[in-house]
């Protein structure tokens, strides 16, 4: 049964946090929309795709961004009203601990992380699909990257394919070459004049094609100048095509297929899609930490008042960003495994919480 005190700061503490988060949505959506009248003017999209297909995913897709932020600054401004009505200081005086304040603060951050968990692990991700396309069609017609002559890439830990040149145009590959290597030797070649991609069937249809296949110092040769081959090959025609921001439209399950495709290729680390798989769960949870830490912070009645409250947690919110960003990149460059470096925040203000709250107001 949630008492007098549990309700009155759950009600606070959500009250705050959905204020905040209005207050900056409204503010990112106003700076974002301010740089992108002049496209909105001069493409031909309609106000339906303005509002609904970008807007709204854009403010889904901040609010995933910044909601640790939001947690932070709301928490130490109602708690440092509390503080300065001398609340804090009466409920202290009542003989309830620090550790029962905390309660219902964990509570709320709770419920907060729940639907920072759920948003993060695929409400964001849905929303970005729309709002990207809207951006590749409208207004970065030409942040598409790639490389579609000389490709050279593993289809499977032991099969490696050189692709002389790809057509997006009609999906078509012209000189494929196929090797199958085992302990160091080739032990198979496959090479076809043209692969043609059928997307309803997932194949590449092989024309006049050749394998051969070796065993010691015997060769076979199998090869076919009239008819066609239909085979199914771990090469897509997105691999061809590559956008920066493309793992953030992939839901979780999206992101968990890719990395096990990316190693069944042969690349034993792609940290990319790892590093935001470990970010959508480790932000959630620093909503938890950062709750606490605010507590600490702004629990205590000081000289400056909510004005020094809110600057430290400004502060904290900047070196907050600052160091993910940091620890993300690191972890990147293969210095460190992705779920290591994407926690490393969550480590460190996990400490000063600890310190804070040890020295908070008892």
């Amino acid at each position: 049964m949630f008492k007098i005190l549990d309700k009155y700061i759950i009600r606070k503490y959500l009250g705050t946090f959905f204020f905040v988060m209005l207050l900056f949505t409204m503010i990112a959506s106003a700076i974002d929309f301010s740089e992108k009248v002049q496209d909105f003017i001069e493409e031909s999209c309609t106000k339906r795709e303005i509002i609904f297909d970008y807007f709204i995913n854009f403010m889904l897709y901040i609010n995933g961004m910044l909601m640790p932020i939001y947690v932070l600054i709301g928490v130490i401004f109602f708690t440092s009203r509390m503080a300065y009505n001398a609340e804090m200081i009466s409920i202290l005086n009542a003989g309830v601990p620090f550790s029962r304040i905390m309660r219902p603060y964990l509570i709320s951050a709770t419920i907060v992380m729940i639907l920072f968990l759920l948003a993060s692990h695929y409400f964001v991700p849905v929303g970005n699909v729309k709002r990207l396309d809207f951006e590749r069609k409208y207004i970065n017609k030409r942040s598409e990257k790639g490389k579609k002559d000389n490709v050279h890439l593993f289809i499977a830990k032991n099969l490696k394919a050189y692709i002389r040149y790809y057509s997006p145009s009609d999906s078509m590959i012209r000189d494929l070459r196929i090797e199958k290597i085992e302990n160091g030797e080739v032990k198979g070649i496959l090479e076809a004049a043209t692969a043609q991609w059928h997307g309803n069937t997932g194949k590449w249809t092989l024309s006049t094609y050749e394998i051969r296949t070796f065993d010691g110092i015997n060769e076979s040769l199998q090869y076919n100048y009239t008819s066609t081959l239909d085979t199914a090959l771990n090469i897509h025609p997105n691999d061809f095509v590559f956008y920066e921001n493309e793992k953030e439209r992939m839901t979780t399950a999206m992101l968990m297929d890719n990395i096990q495709r990316e190693k069944l290729r042969g690349a034993i680390n792609p940290k990319n899609y790892e590093i935001e798989l470990h970010r959508r769960t480790s932000e959630p949870f620093m909503v938890v930490i950062l709750t606490i830490l605010g507590l600490a912070i702004a629990g205590r009645k000081v000289r400056g008042g909510m004005g020094l409250h809110l600057a430290i947690g400004i502060g904290l919110g900047a070196v907050y960003i600052f160091i993910s960003r940091f620890s993300a990149t690191f972890a990147n460059s293969n210095d460190l495994p992705a779920i290591v470096g994407v926690w490393i925040p969550n480590i460190i203000y996990a400490l000063i919480t600890v310190y804070a709250v040890s020295k908070a107001q008892k």
